[in-house]
């Protein structure tokens, strides 16, 4: 990989790192509701990229399912998982919807899984448990980090779905992820939160700026540059760059936001991105994803 795409690749990851934090900041500092700043997000998605909307790829119930589940469903469920748990900690558990979607291709596309890949998801989901566990609590399970999860697995299953689907370009995937994100997220904002619009005007620019690169920035901007990378390179050799994004969000979240990062922690976040550096160097079925959407993003 030459020094340009290489660094693209660190602007993403750290792009995708900054983001989590700022969510935190904008659902815990602000106090944003979650689904108001989710809803907010794609709406400005769909907006922007009404153009590519058309022609509606089939099958149509597919496409915006998929939509929603890999935009404002996953979404969602983090930012209300990220109100009450640390950014770093998230990253970590982000990680489990790799080895959940190399779960999922087995059950719903009859695909294999190798050995060394089974050792590489029982460490990632041994490293995600550990973090996960806060030892001496009523509860010890998070409760923000059991909502982290479940977006991750939600995103495992859109990730699955989307396999089915041929011919969909990156930006008017990003379009159909808006259009079928925003109204559902509106509405379930509306239905269970309160105060946004108050709470959305005292926090003034900095919300609209931290909304604004959420969008545009994170979700348009990030993603076409990933999709022109591993339409370029081997997935082998960009796959494996990914892990920047959560070492580079756990040093965000202890430098910003104040993460306690002890033993557990490191143990948890060791265990579980070798995890994934095992999945991604040895995975045929990664490999194949990625090749799939690098066919779309040629289209």
């Amino acid at each position: 990989m030459i020094l340009r795409d290489f660094t693209l690749m660190l602007l993403v990851c750290l792009t995708w790192a900054t983001h989590t934090i700022v969510s935190k900041i904008v659902v815990s500092g602000m106090e944003i509701p979650p689904l108001f700043y989710a809803a907010i997000r794609y709406g400005i998605v769909a907006l922007v990229t009404v153009p590519w909307l058309l022609p509606v790829p089939r099958p149509r119930w597919r496409m915006a399912l998929v939509g929603f589940l890999m935009g404002g469903g996953g979404f969602a469920l983090f930012f209300l998982g990220i109100k009450t748990a640390t950014p770093s900690s998230a990253a970590v558990v982000s990680q489990l919807a790799l080895p959940i979607t190399a779960l999922l291709s087995v059950a719903v596309l009859g695909e294999r899984i190798q050995w060394k890949r089974g050792i590489g998801i029982a460490l990632t989901f041994v490293g995600g448990l550990i973090v996960m566990w806060h030892p001496g609590e009523r509860f010890p399970i998070s409760g923000g980090l059991l909502l982290v999860l479940g977006s991750a697995s939600v995103g495992s299953l859109a990730a699955v779905m989307m396999k089915q689907i041929t011919g969909v370009k990156p930006l008017q995937f990003q379009a159909w992820v808006g259009v079928a994100s925003a109204l559902p997220l509106a509405i379930l904002s509306a239905s269970f939160e309160t105060g946004q619009i108050t709470q959305a005007v005292h926090a003034g620019w900095p919300f609209v700026m931290a909304v604004l690169f959420s969008a545009l920035v994170v979700s348009l901007l990030g993603h076409t540059i990933y999709y022109d990378l591993i339409r370029k390179y081997p997935a082998n050799l960009v796959a494996p760059l990914l892990i920047m994004n959560p070492l580079m969000t756990v040093i965000l979240g202890i430098l910003v936001t104040g993460d306690r990062f002890d033993l557990r922690m490191a143990i948890g976040t060791a265990l579980a991105l070798c995890g994934i550096l095992i999945i991604t160097l040895g995975g045929g079925q990664i490999r194949l994803l990625t090749k799939r959407l690098a066919m779309r993003a040629r289209r």
